[in-house]
């Protein structure tokens, strides 16, 4: 089956010689949902939006369904979707007009628009706001009229990207629900997202970026399990205890232990096992622990592990402008 989304060694540098992008490569197949992860400034809002056309790369090859998004941008618009990560909606218009324009933005007949206007606001649960100008609209609401907007011409391919930035839990699990029914319907989705959670329960595919290069990339499951079976997590009444404590255990797991603040994570094959030994090297040490705990390794853990930081809250550098985020904005 041939790949909804090819790139091919990717390379885009701005001004001042800021490396974006150095030779970035990833296939997404058809129906499914692909997490583009990275630290902040990683490059992943760029290769959206060179996979949007929105920006030419210095080098490098990328296809969408087949086209050129280079050779052949019009095709390529004609058959994708953006929801950026500001809400890209006219806050003077209604739910209702602001979808409707796009429609007509999209050439689509005039009856055709308000229909589908009217199924997204359903689809969204906005029917009852859909005659409201947004100035009245919630930071949710806007979020999901937004996405509603990115699927008024039915995208075969959805970019969305950190798509529930400042979203309540409660409207961002509606989104991962109306993600999940797109994709059950043959839409293929390419996400980027800072809440790794997020992109555990969605993608089936992932790639880690770091500084505008792919350092890691396979399943959640499969980049899980690269950390051992196990982690173990030990606190400790202050940072400077945790340090010596870090020096204590430094052999025991699979890859050095992570310090965080007053805390320890360590990556082991053998649990129970192992967090006992951990436990004698600490009361050899008269080092006392305040927590104690075994779990399964997280996407947080990969993460961490790989670029040696946290996902931020907060959104790329190399993010696009507040402003338009539609297809025809890419032209």
């Amino acid at each position: 089956m041939a790949a909804a989304i090819e790139v091919t060694d990717l390379v885009k540098t701005f001004k001042g010689g800021v490396k974006a992008l150095t030779g970035v490569s990833f296939s997404v197949q058809p129906g499914t949902v692909f997490g583009l992860l990275g630290p902040n400034g990683a490059g992943k809002t760029t290769a959206v939006r060179v996979l949007t056309t929105v920006l030419r790369p210095d080098s490098g090859r990328a296809l969408v369904q087949g086209h050129d998004v280079v050779r052949d941008p019009d095709a390529v618009r004609a058959l994708i979707g953006l929801a950026g990560q500001y809400a890209a909606v006219d806050e003077n218009l209604t739910g209702r007009e602001n979808l409707q324009m796009i429609a007509r933005l999209n050439h689509l007949p005039a009856d055709y628009s308000r229909t589908r206007a009217l199924e997204l606001l359903r689809q969204f649960d906005l029917s009852d706001a859909g005659d409201r100008v947004l100035k009245t609209y919630s930071g949710g609401m806007r979020r999901r009229l937004d996405l509603a907007a990115a699927l008024v011409s039915r995208p075969q391919v959805l970019f969305l990207d950190e798509p529930t930035t400042g979203l309540d839990p409660q409207s961002r699990l509606g989104l991962w629900q109306v993600i999940e029914d797109l994709v059950a319907e043959g839409t293929t989705v390419l996400l980027t997202t800072q809440y790794l959670e997020e992109a555990d329960r969605l993608a089936s595919q992932l790639v880690v970026v770091d500084h505008g290069r792919v350092i890691s990339e396979g399943s959640p499951a499969a980049l899980k399990a690269q950390l051992g079976a196990t982690v173990v997590h030990v606190a400790f009444a202050d940072a400077p205890t945790a340090e010596k404590a870090r020096d204590v255990v430094a052999t025991v797991g699979s890859s050095p232990p992570r310090l965080d603040g007053n805390a320890l994570e360590i990556n082991v094959e053998q649990g129970p096992r192992t967090a006992m030994e951990v436990l004698r090297l600490l009361d050899a040490a008269g080092l006392e622990a305040t927590e104690f705990a075994l779990r399964e390794p997280s996407l947080d853990d990969v993460f961490l592990a790989l670029t040696g930081r946290k996902a931020e809250d907060a959104t790329d550098p190399d993010a696009a402008p507040k402003g338009r985020r539609g297809k025809k904005e890419t032209s």
